[in-house]
């Protein structure tokens, strides 16, 4: 992975990095954002009930009505209608936050949580399966290829390391953007992804590589912007043992005229164990990098998968 000059920016629920800005006056501080990922991350805190106008600590507001369009009212005042205040100011920081990279919700939050957030019937009862919080529907139809995540999901090793890989991505193609969209930078960027596009979602790279291979006289600055959604769309699916194994034996294929028999036997012995869930993955990752610093090959040498992210970040520690 190059260097990155700046830090991604990413925008996060406030609460999350210990602002007490909480309907109760409190924060809901996450330990791995606020400490851990600042390190790596700009972030931007957000908090849209606040922005309108709600004061802290204020009265909390629910989910009523239709999931797909509920209305956030008041618990206990429910002519305190927020729902247009909280969409616009969603629109409007949509609008406003051309520079981030990815944004971290609240979980359960009728203003943040991405999914699931509790709805109510007009009588009281909860509506079955929920729905998404008012802000950040409104915001995330503006932006639907910026990685999003909530932060309760960010416990789970495979999400986390998937997220912050998107969020990497997407930074290198706003680097790509800002230095011009050509055929050729769409054609070495997508080279650059092969194996990570591979691991996640093999198919996929089959159907971007053809729409590449196809671009023709096709302006690569109206092509981009399709190539660019549907590669995150791609990204989105988690890679799997099944998939990292493929990736990883297509990478010790470089190397099979390069190193010894009983190294290459080692090498097939680690992916095995990777494959069988006894080794992590970044087991076979450092021995396959390890004989290409021996033996360097120009193609590999430029490819993402052998690290999308900061190697202090451990983030394939837990795969």
């Amino acid at each position: 992975m190059l260097p990155l000059a700046t830090k991604p920016k990413i925008a996060i629920s406030a609460c999350l990095m210990g602002e007490q800005v909480r309907y109760n006056g409190g924060h809901k501080a996450s330990q791995l954002c606020s400490r851990v990922l600042t390190e790596y991350f700009d972030f931007l805190p957000v908090c849209p009930e606040v922005a309108i106008g709600l004061g802290t600590p204020r009265e909390p507001i629910r989910l009523v009505g239709d999931p797909e369009q509920p209305q956030a009212v008041g618990t206990v005042n429910h002519q305190l209608d927020v729902t247009r205040p909280l969409t616009e100011y969603g629109q409007q920081m949509a609008a406003d936050l051309v520079d981030i990279c990815g944004y971290i919700f609240m979980q359960k939050s009728p203003s943040c949580g991405l999914e699931r957030v509790k709805v109510y019937h007009a009588n009281g009862a909860p509506v079955d399966g929920g729905g998404q919080g008012i802000y950040a529907r409104a915001f995330c139809a503006l932006h639907p290829d910026l990685p999003v995540e909530e932060d309760g999901r960010l416990n789970d090793p495979v999400l986390r390391e998937n997220f912050l890989t998107r969020v990497f991505v997407y930074s290198a193609w706003q680097q790509l953007l800002q230095e011009g969209l050509s055929r050729r930078g769409l054609t070495d960027f997508h080279s650059r992804y092969k194996y990570l596009l591979m691991a996640h979602n093999p198919v996929q790279y089959k159907t971007l590589g053809n729409l590449l291979g196809s671009m023709g006289r096709t302006d690569p600055r109206e092509l981009g912007p399709r190539y660019f959604h549907e590669l995150m769309t791609a990204l989105k699916k988690c890679a799997t043992r099944r998939t990292h194994t493929n990736v990883l034996q297509h990478l010790s294929g470089y190397l099979k005229q390069a190193i010894s028999a009983e190294d290459k036997q080692e090498v097939q012995q680690v992916i095995g164990q990777y494959r069988h869930g006894i080794v992590p993955l970044v087991v076979p990752l450092t021995l396959l990098k390890h004989h290409f610093r021996q033996h360097p090959d120009p193609y590999i040498a430029q490819q993402v998968y052998l690290q999308p992210h900061p190697e202090n970040l451990s983030l394939r520690n837990a795969l």
